[in-house]
């Protein structure tokens, strides 16, 4: 069982690990901008449509594939007899 002193270490490096991520994490987009010239809205929306386009482009790669493996079951059927034709 922990003590009511470990729980707050505990909670004193969660707190500290989160504080340095929000200092030094959520500026990357503003970081990026100003090293590249751009604005901060286009490095923000480059990020939005490069994770969507992403998450759309692996849904179609797998329903490719799906589609793929089907056709090809279908096409490569072992036939057991001539009657099956």
């Amino acid at each position: 069982m922990q003590t009511n002193i470990s729980k707050f270490v505990l909670m004193f490096k969660q707190k500290k690990i989160r504080l340095f991520f929000e200092r030094n994490g959520f500026a990357v987009s503003t970081r990026l901008a100003e090293v590249l010239g751009m604005k901060v809205k286009s490095v923000r929306l480059f990020f939005i449509y490069a994770s969507f386009t992403t998450l759309i482009g692996g849904f179609l790669m797998y329903l490719t594939l799906a589609f793929w493996l089907k056709l090809k079951d279908m096409i490569y059927t072992k036939r057991s007899s001539v009657f099956d034709l």
